[in-house]
């Protein structure tokens, strides 16, 4: 079984693992065995980082992959697993945010999280379901929800809280009023999207940042190369090296000193992607991809609407794009 390194959240001192297995299988909801299967896999090989929401319909099957799991000896503890949720944007309401966790602890049978985040920086009506009409979509009391985010952690419902999908701006405006600092961001970040200035921000803030899509985001198109996989710069790395492009992509990721959440339900991959350790991208290998094109492929256009809070991706991302 391969060994996962880890790092120190500065907010708890918690220890997040480097690699985790996501666990969003589109359409959400559909294929719950698969999900529990793949999770049991992953466990075999190895991860210890599990990431779901309630938006994925996957945190039941991840439940149910944990109890077996440890049923099987795979594991000896919960505590040996690092598990990450998040709060749907229709929970994003003060005194909605403890029932939301309440219940995510329910599908998945546990007593606690290791890690809670607000999925995305916007609110929705409450009850609000995918697809949502444009009208549903809200401005989002950052200082109330944070709060009860708070609220969350002081019980001791999840040991850490933090955010996915923030911005500079929208960071800046939560740690405004924040009393316990997010520990983490999750958010897309891979070679075509590096986040530097981002990075920068949580560096300074002492906030951990996990990177999903760090192999490029699904059904994107890419302007450039496709997508990240198909990308001749990093296919000559990849070949100098004796490695897959998917491992280059991971490695550049790890390098840069945040977590990565990777998707695959395939075991082989599994094993692949956790094999990012034990060698380092060169000098020129980085001067490489630094100078690769960059766009932002999860746009999250539907947050984007004439009568709604943000009234163009630009207000969405605060011109991060």
């Amino acid at each position: 079984m391969a060994s996962i390194p880890l790092a120190s959240l500065a907010s708890t001192g918690q220890k997040i693992p480097l690699i985790g297995l996501g666990t969003a299988e589109f359409p959400f909801g559909e294929d719950e065995a698969t999900v529990k299967q793949s999770v049991l896999h992953a466990i075999e090989v190895g991860y210890r980082h599990f990431d779901t929401a309630a938006l994925y319909q996957s945190e039941k099957p991840l439940g149910d992959a944990i109890a077996e799991a440890l049923q099987r000896g795979l594991i000896k503890s919960r505590d040996e697993l690092f598990v990450t949720s998040k709060l749907f944007s229709s929970n994003c309401h003060s005194h909605l945010v403890l029932p939301a966790l309440q219940q995510t602890l329910k599908n998945l049978g546990l007593e606690y999280l290791d890690l809670y985040l607000i999925h995305v920086p916007v609110s929705l009506k409450p009850g609000a379901q995918l697809p949502f009409a444009p009208g549903d979509i809200l401005v989002m009391d950052f200082e109330g929800v944070w709060k009860a985010m708070e609220e969350c952690q002081n019980l001791g419902l999840t040991k850490s809280i933090g955010v996915s999908n923030f911005t500079c701006k929208k960071i800046e405006k939560l740690l405004a009023t924040a009393r316990i600092p997010p520990a983490v961001n999750q958010v897309e970040m891979n070679v075509f999207w590096q986040q530097k200035q981002l990075r920068k921000l949580c560096e300074e803030k002492g906030i951990h940042i996990t990177a999903y899509s760090a192999l490029g985001s699904k059904g994107t198109p890419w302007e450039l190369n496709s997508r990240p996989i198909d990308c001749d710069a990093l296919k000559e790395i990849a070949s100098g090296r004796e490695k897959t492009v998917a491992q280059v992509c991971l490695r550049w990721v790890y390098e840069q000193g945040v977590s990565i959440v990777v998707k695959s339900f395939n075991k082989e991959r599994m094993k692949e992607n956790m094999q990012i350790f034990e060698w380092e991208l060169s000098q020129e290998d980085l001067q490489k991809i630094d100078q690769l094109p960059q766009r932002r492929g999860n746009l999250a256009h539907f947050y984007v609407t004439d009568d709604g809070p943000y009234k163009s991706l630009f207000e969405f991302w605060d011109g991060e794009l």
